[in-house]
């Protein structure tokens, strides 16, 4: 059977931490916590072929590469196993702490509180260290398995004006993803163990007026979920790229509450009604009474599959034309220049607009060093559990190419996650680079990724399952 074992630790930034990961903010740091951010691992091990994974969930909007690093090495400082066995899967939540600790990754146009984010970041490998030895001795004997449902709290978030110009927000004609996917992990005596949930949609109900720590609607979605079912609730993120909640922007985390209690209902019904193995129905016998009543027995038809396989590809993209890393910097640091003046000025209007403006800069100087070789390498990893494959990608990926590979698979239990493994930047379609939008402009990757992707992706889908 497959050995799974869960554990949750609490990566809760401090009240004062610099929060605003929003381009029209105008506070500055965290003043208060809706409800507590977590890291949910999961550790997994095959009976059959003593492989071993490791799969940790963040309550965060992004993840450095230094960041990633420190995880990793506190993974296999405490379990032996490889840093390619280890996925880490981000929420997206965009009411988290800065991405990293330089101020490429970070938040550089903050002022205030960056004094906690080191020690924040530093506090990391411990509590990995010690959530990774507790999952791992609390392993019990596992059967997976997978459903899935439909829930409508998510819409795509590329609309335009009447001039035709992409803003971000309700687009009721563009592609959506509703599917919601479930996989199940329960004891032979059928009590839960764990559950992960997959949808595709961009944790930002939470908006610009927000001035709390929150996992958005993940976080009250996974709490719903454990509530109902029992056991422990991963999330992760699907190809969110143009996806968005309905309802969003807001500064209400009643709103966030509500739409992670939606989600978290369906998730919990598809989940009840999961069951690992095939079942033929069987007369038994039929009891004379008042009306004769039919006895019957469901009888397992298939044997457990305990099958753990991970697959870990490379591939380069090719990229957009960018300024220099030197001219894009110099950008930047005017821009953080004219931010300054405008806070010293106390024009509440005046902030919103240079905040943006250096938000802006920003993800120019990123993508720039991205760039600068003119290509992207990228890491696909792909696991097969049971016969569930998971693919995770460090991306932002629109919806359709989730359609796209999953109808080259047809009939195949597939779960694609973007927001894996870091991210380095929007994976949009050949056609939205024709028709721009904000997700255009934040990635390093050209139009001649598109193609490139799904047959990567494609792929590793087939040579995983065939093995």
């Amino acid at each position: 059977m497959l050995k799974v074992g869960t554990s949750r630790v609490d990566i809760t930034p401090p009240v004062g931490m610099p929060h605003a990961n929003w381009g029209s903010s105008v506070h500055q740091v965290a003043e208060g916590i809706d409800m507590p951010m977590y890291c949910n691992v999961m550790y997994l091990e095959s009976e059959s072929s003593k492989n071993k994974v490791v799969m940790l969930d963040f309550d965060l909007c992004s993840m450095s590469e230094e960041i990633d690093s420190m995880v990793r090495d506190a993974v296999i400082s405490t379990l032996d196993i490889s840093k390619k066995s280890i996925r880490i899967c981000l929420s997206h939540t965009h009411a988290g702490p800065p991405y990293g600790k330089d101020n490429l990754n970070g938040a550089g146009w903050i002022t205030e509180g960056v004094e906690l984010i080191n020690p924040y970041y530093d506090s990391f490998p411990e509590k990995i260290s010690k959530a990774i030895d507790e999952a791992v001795r609390s392993v019990v004997d596992c059967n997976v398995s997978y459903g899935n449902g439909i829930s409508d709290i998510n819409i795509n978030r590329r609309p335009a004006d009447n001039k035709g110009n992409l803003f971000t927000g309700r687009n009721w004609d563009g592609a959506v993803d509703h599917s919601v996917d479930v996989i199940g992990f329960d004891t032979a005596e059928g009590n839960p163990v764990a559950t992960i949930v997959g949808y595709a949609c961009h944790p930002h109900i939470l908006g610009p007026e927000n001035r709390l720590i929150s996992p958005d609607y993940p976080g009250h979605m996974r709490k719903t979920v454990e509530e109902i079912v029992g056991g422990s609730c991963l999330f992760f993120q699907g190809y969110a790229g143009n996806q968005g909640p309905v309802h969003t922007f807001v500064g209400d985390v009643e709103v966030a509450r509500k739409a992670g209690k939606l989600l978290g209902l369906e998730a919990s019904k598809v989940r009840m009604s999961l069951d690992p193995f095939e079942r033929e129905e069987k007369l038994v016998e039929i009891i004379p009474a008042g009306a004769d009543l039919g006895i019957y027995e469901d009888v397992i038809t298939n044997e457990p599959n305990d099958d753990l396989t991970i697959n870990n590809a490379y591939i380069d993209l090719p990229t957009l034309n960018f300024p220099s890393y030197e001219e894009a910097s110099e950008i930047y640091e005017n821009a953080i220049e004219e931010l300054k003046k405008a806070r010293e000025s106390g024009n509440q209007d005046k902030i919103k607009k240079m905040v943006s403006n250096a938000k802006r800069a920003n993800f120019t100087r990123r993508n720039s060093l991205r760039s600068k070789n003119g290509k992207v390498n990228i890491w696909i990893q792909t696991i097969k559990i049971g016969d569930i494959v998971l693919q995770g990608l460090p991306l932002e990926p629109f919806i359709e190419y989730g359609d796209r590979i999953k109808s080259l698979n047809p009939n195949k239990k597939v779960i694609l996650s973007g927001y894996t493994n870091c991210i380095h930047g929007y994976l949009p379609t050949a056609k939205a680079y024709e028709e721009g939008g904000y997700e255009t402009r934040n990635t390093p990757l050209g139009p001649e990724s598109e193609e490139i992707i799904i047959d990567a992706c494609d792929s590793e889908i087939k040579k995983i399952d065939n093995q």
